[in-house]
């Protein structure tokens, strides 16, 4: 079940609701996608936590303290690859440029080309000839979620059986997914493309979606694509050079601040704020920013529920406001007299590059930009160098200094 409630107190039930199903229970059956309204083997906690209304760090700790690192590992591992996507594209940023930029041209090319922009069409509608596709797109947009192994099979039958474009499929995700992210989404993507492990392209297979769909789906020998290759040959310099962590513009303290809250990070109590001279926040609705294209009315709904709850539960009166033109950051800072904005941590995305177009007209008032980044994160991104091998060795030890210590 989808819970749509935007709220931290439902994002901390439902976590207590899968806490029994984290161990083996989620090991042994997450694979499966049982359809709408069956998703009981995985948490379906992905919302909340891209919102972080709850944590990774909490979610691993209630996984941990209820089966034990060994029975909760498949679990925790997976938790911890929302982290380290969001660390790959942080050392990566050049990707979401790349793919930002590439949407721009497919939606030219969608606006000129008439057969591909009828194929896109029907594929987002669920009217192609393959019935486990069209379910999967019809759950999409009317739920805002998709259990995971059938993202992997719709988003390979989108990319080599019907031959789209792969940034248009991740852009119809983006708009629609309540737990849409711009590191998770995009090298998702890239992974099925063959673009992330370069040269391992995910194939959807009919024998495999029978098996994870318990028979519900069992598509015709021959109706999906044969892969053996990638689309690598699509970007043959390969990945672009690894960048170091940009740098962190800490708050002052006592200086005269505004808080930003934006559905980022929406635990903003676990910072602390004592020491801030706060003079008023604001709640910055982002939603819109996701693509050219609309998106859709849920998610825009969420976000605003779990921006409108992160200012209540701090005891904080906030302006409401939405990410249009960049200026008006500037001025809402400075009618209250502010010399900083204090917002968590803004990973690679539409609100980074809206707040780097916002950065000209704070410079030109002397507001400085100041970010709160957790220590969670900074322990993993500088792993997320390559594959998640790496992130994986370091679970020990991330558990050792955040769960038990």
């Amino acid at each position: 079940m989808i819970r749509q409630t935007p709220t931290r107190a439902a994002a901390l039930d439902a976590m207590q609701d899968f806490v029994p199903a984290m161990g083996r229970r989620y090991e042994n059956r997450r694979n499966y996608d049982l359809g709408p309204g069956q998703h009981i083997a995985v948490s379906t906690l992905s919302p909340y936590l891209r919102r972080r209304l709850i944590t990774e760090q909490e979610v691993v700790a209630a996984a941990h303290a209820a089966h034990g690192p060994d029975r909760a590992e498949k679990f925790i591992q997976e938790v911890i690859w929302r982290s380290y996507f969001k660390g790959w594209l942080e050392r990566r940023p050049q990707v979401w440029d790349s793919y930002r930029n590439g949407l721009g041209h497919d939606l030219e090319s969608l606006d000129r080309d008439k057969r591909l922009r009828r194929d896109v069409e029907l594929a987002e509608a669920g009217q192609t000839d393959i019935a486990c596709f069209n379910a999967w797109a019809e759950e999409l947009v009317s739920t805002g979620y998709l259990h995971n192994h059938a993202r992997m099979w719709f988003a390979s039958i989108w990319i080599f059986t019907l031959g789209l474009p792969w940034r248009l499929g991740a852009d119809f995700f983006y708009r629609h997914l309540l737990d849409g992210d711009a590191a998770s989404n995009t090298l998702s993507w890239r992974w099925v493309a063959g673009l992330h492990t370069r040269g391992k392209p995910y194939p959807a297979r009919a024998q495999n979606i029978a098996t994870y769909t318990e028979g519900r789906f069992a598509p015709d020998h021959g109706t999906l694509a044969e892969v053996d290759k990638g689309l690598e040959d699509n970007e043959p310099d390969g990945l672009p050079d690894l960048q170091p962590l940009r740098d962190v513009t800490a708050p002052k303290t006592g200086a005269p601040t505004v808080l930003l809250i934006t559905d980022e990070d929406c635990c903003v109590t676990d910072f602390d704020l004592d020491g801030l001279d706060l003079r008023g926040a604001a709640t910055l609705a982002t939603s819109h920013l996701r693509s050219p294209r609309p998106v859709a009315d849920q998610v825009v709904r969420f976000e605003r529920g779990a921006v409108d709850d992160t200012a209540q539960r701090a005891g904080l009166t906030a302006t409401a406001m939405q990410a249009d033109d960049p200026s008006a950051l500037a001025d809402w800072a400075a009618s209250l007299g502010a010399a900083q904005i204090v917002t968590p941590y803004v990973t690679r995305g539409p609100l980074y590059d809206w707040l780097m177009q916002a950065r000209g007209g704070l410079d030109a008032k002397g507001i400085t930009l100041a970010e709160l980044r957790r220590d969670w994160d900074a322990a993993i991104w500088p792993k997320a160098t390559a594959g998640f091998f790496k992130v994986k060795k370091t679970i020990p030890d991330l558990l050792d200094r955040f769960i038990t210590s």
